[in-house]
């Protein structure tokens, strides 16, 4: 039987990936979880969102990623409106980017 989703709905996945302790075990499991197409869109909006968060513009992204102005303005929507994901994570990558000489 299906039903609506909520947020409790991923409580599950969420502390499968959070049990996950390298990124080759994240790649191994993102692998198995999802289609070649699904990571493609997740790794896609993660790059809109990363580029929208540095000031860049709709032209210059869709260029970058191939993103539709579509995706891009969801993208944003989820910067600007959402539940905070992006925000707790972006501080954290650019931090290890740093520490690991790459920023």
């Amino acid at each position: 039987m299906t039903k609506g989703f909520s947020p409790e709905d991923t409580q599950l996945l969420c502390e499968a990936i959070l049990s996950l302790q390298t990124v080759d075990e994240c790649r191994r499991f993102l692998s198995d979880l999802c289609t070649v197409g699904e990571l493609q869109s997740f790794n896609q909006r993660f790059e809109v969102a990363l580029l929208l968060s540095e000031g860049k513009i709709y032209n210059d992204i869709m260029s970058r990623t191939g993103a539709s102005s579509a995706t891009i303005s969801r993208v944003n929507r989820s910067l600007q409106y959402g539940a905070g994901g992006y925000d707790a994570v972006f501080p954290r990558i650019i931090e290890k980017a740093r520490a690991d000489g790459k920023l």
